[in-house]
């Protein structure tokens, strides 16, 4: 990580981003099962609070009570039958003089190692 990346205030995952971890995940799994598992993982009370769910759009806010004070936006596509892609966007409005970078990414990467406890992972970063 860049010396510049770590005070960012935002991060994302992607289909061909240059971290492993950052890449689009993909589940066997349909849309209806993927919301329920993004639910079980954000239904921690004392660490996050679920904003709102557009099931019709694929998404899901998600507001950290931790700090830094950020917002998780969860997004949801079915690209074949039982196959869904998964990506994260992570933000905050905090400052700090250690960087926020770090901790956003890191809600980003517990949030996939909690989806892939609870559905088949099929693989990341796939170009479907």
């Amino acid at each position: 990580m860049g010396v510049l990346t770590r005070y960012q205030q935002h991060c994302e995952t992607s289909e061909n981003h240059s971290d492993e971890l950052l890449k689009t995940h993909y589940y066997k799994a349909n849309s209806e099962q993927i919301l329920n598992a993004l639910e079980e993982v954000f239904n921690n009370k004392q660490k996050f609070s679920i904003t709102s769910i557009s099931k019709e759009h694929g998404e899901m806010l998600v507001e950290t009570r931790t700090s830094p004070l950020s917002y998780l936006v969860a997004t949801f596509i079915t690209v074949r039958p039982f196959e869904t892609a998964i990506d994260f966007n992570a933000s905050t409005e905090k400052w700090s003089l250690i960087g926020v970078y770090p901790a956003l990414r890191t809600y980003i990467v517990q949030a996939y190692e909690e989806l892939n406890k609870k559905l088949t992972f099929i693989g990341a970063g796939k170009n479907s």
